[in-house]
C-alpha cells in the first residue's frame, strides 16, 4: 500500500492511469506490482521486495516496478521455478480502474513471460471505509503459484 500525493504519477501494473494524483513511493510506488514481485518471492521463499531492493538504494530512485519485476522473474529462473499464475486485487475508492485492468494484465503477463490466461487483475473498493475508502491511498494484494522447471 501506498499513500496518494500530488506530485506524482499514478503508475498501477506498468500502466500510467490519468489522475490528479499519483503514489508515494521510493521507486514508481505501483502497489500492484510490488504485490506481485511479494507474492512472487514469497512463493520461493525469496524473501520480500524490501530486502531485494531497499527503499532509500539511490540504484532504486523513480525505477519503473516492471524493471523490478524482470529482476524477480530472474531471480526465480536462476532458482529453477516457473511462474504459474497470479492473482491480484488492487483495491481503491478512486480511480475507476475496471477499463484499465486488461492494459495491466497484458504488461504483466509480458514481462512474466507468460499467457494472459495466468494472469488475474481485479480492481474493487472498500465500501468508503479506511485509508484508501477515504481516498488517501491505494492497495494491492496479490498470490501467486510457481512450480519447478522440468
Amino acid at each position: 500500500m501506498h499513500a496518494l500525493a500530488a506530485g506524482r504519477r499514478l503508475v498501477l501494473g506498468g500502466v500510467g492511469i490519468t489522475f490528479e494524483l499519483g503514489l508515494s513511493g521510493w521507486s514508481d510506488a505501483d502497489v500492484l506490482t510490488h504485490a506481485v514481485m511479494d507474492a512472487l518471492l514469497g512463493a520461493a521463499a525469496l524473501g520480500d521486495i524490501g530486502h531485494h531492493f531497499p527503499p532509500n538504494d539511490p540504484q532504486y530512485k523513480d525505477i519503473s516496478s516492471l524493471t523490478l519485476l524482470v529482476k524477480v522473474k530472474d531471480m526465480l529462473d536462476k532458482d529453477g521455478w516457473l511462474v504459474n499464475n497470479v492473482d491480484a486485487t488492487i483495491i481503491a475508492e478512486r480511480p475507476k480502474l475496471a477499463g484499465h485492468v486488461d492494459d495491466m494484465r497484458e504488461k504483466l503477463c509480458r514481462t512474466l513471460d507468460i499467457k494472459m490466461d495466468q494472469v488475474s487483475v481485479k480492481a474493487s473498493t472498500s465500501d468508503g471505509l479506511g485509508f484508501t475508502g477515504r481516498g488517501e491511498g491505494i492497495a494491492a494484494l496479490a498470490v501467486a503459484a510457481i512450480k519447478e522447471k522440468e
